[in-house]
């Protein structure tokens, strides 16, 4: 086993949770920065991890974790008192990435590296201006994973996660995880790692949310499907104009993902439809959960925009994406009742070609 790291993790979402609760079955210390409540909560009654789908782990398929493998604390300052630490998980939502680095940057100096699991290409390069490029580590993370409440996950679809290499601790970081039964893997481009998950990411999230259907239904309209295929285009051809290549990650086959984009209609969707759903375990898209769940905040600013984005600075046409971007915001503000889109595919279609 490696040496034991002790670790600093930002909250106990459905990653954190996984991530942490795993490093702290396999004999590592974390400690969970949390609102007062859930850490008061989470003191009570620790982590509870059902990992029954890992066939490694037999034996005991349910775990609690808690003192003193794990602690969980209300602040920051509060987490840094009991440090040093080697290294901290940062699995926030991304619209949550800018807020949290400004209460962190008074105590750079004492932050350890952060490995940061959040999903979009905006994250790592905001921590690195926040904090100092030595405090971050690019990564991802492919299994999918539930999460009843705060503390408590189920594993829902075993595949692993990537850890970028260059830094001093990416080696050790990635040696710690894949002991903890989490599959993970080196990758020497980050930018092909963290493009190619967000590939992944696109796929019938806006217009699930837009439209209130499931992915199936989406690839069962052919005009909806054909917004699916015009999407990931745009997103290939952001990607190629950057010199960032599609690269395979743990247990999801991108590659092969983004070929199907250059076969006919017919014969792609199989391969998309699968994809589509196999990635998310039973969930409706992350960007469904949080629209309906009334958030106000949507990250489709932080993964369609950032393709939006992108093609703006380099002069490729991202007009798909952009459509999907504005009406998903607008929907999310307020701006547009919900109802206006729900259940009515034509009005997407009439949108997309104005």
């Amino acid at each position: 086993m490696t040496t034991p790291l002790s670790l600093l993790s930002f909250g106990a979402g459905a990653i954190g949770t996984y991530i942490g609760g795993s490093l702290a079955l396999a004999g590592h210390r974390v400690v969970f920065v949390e609102r007062p409540d859930i850490a008061a909560d989470l003191r009570g009654r620790g982590l509870k991890l059902n990992l029954r789908i890992d066939l490694r782990r037999r034996g005991t398929p349910f775990f609690t974790v808690d003192a003193p493998a794990v602690e969980f604390v209300a602040t920051l300052e509060e987490a840094l008192e009991r440090g040093p630490f080697d290294a901290a998980l940062f699995a926030l939502k991304a619209f949550d990435t800018a807020d949290a680095l400004e209460q962190m940057k008074p105590h750079a100096a004492q932050l350890p590296p952060m490995l940061c699991l959040s999903n979009g290409v905006d994250n790592e390069p905001l921590i690195a201006a926040a904090l100092g490029e030595d405090k971050v580590i690019y990564g991802t993370v492919t299994s999918a994973i539930g999460r009843p409440r705060p503390g408590d996950i189920v594993l829902e679809k075993l595949r692993g996660l990537g850890v970028a290499e260059g830094h001093p601790l990416s080696k050790r970081l990635a040696a710690a995880l894949d002991e903890a039964y989490l599959n993970a893997r080196l990758y020497p481009r980050p930018a092909d790692m963290k493009w190619s998950k967000m590939l992944t990411n696109l796929l019938a999230n806006p217009t699930s949310a837009i439209l209130d259907m499931t992915a199936g239904e989406i690839f069962a309209n052919k005009r909806l499907y054909q917004i699916e295929i015009a999407m990931l285009r745009e997103c290939l051809d952001v990607m190629k104009a950057q010199g960032i290549g599609v690269t395979n990650l743990p247990g999801t086959p991108v590659r092969a993902l983004a070929f199907a984009t250059r076969l006919p209609l017919w014969l792609s969707k199989p391969l998309l439809s699968k994809a589509a759903g196999a990635g998310r375990g039973a969930k409706m898209p992350s960007f469904h959960i949080d629209l309906h769940s009334g958030r106000g905040r949507s990250e489709v600013e932080f993964l369609h925009g950032a393709v939006v984005r992108a093609g703006d600075r380099l002069g490729i046409p991202t007009p798909v994406n952009r459509v999907l971007t504005g009406t998903l915001l607008g929907l999310t503000r307020g701006e547009i009742p919900l109802e206006t889109f729900a259940g009515q595919p034509e009005k997407l279609l009439e949108l997309m070609a104005r």
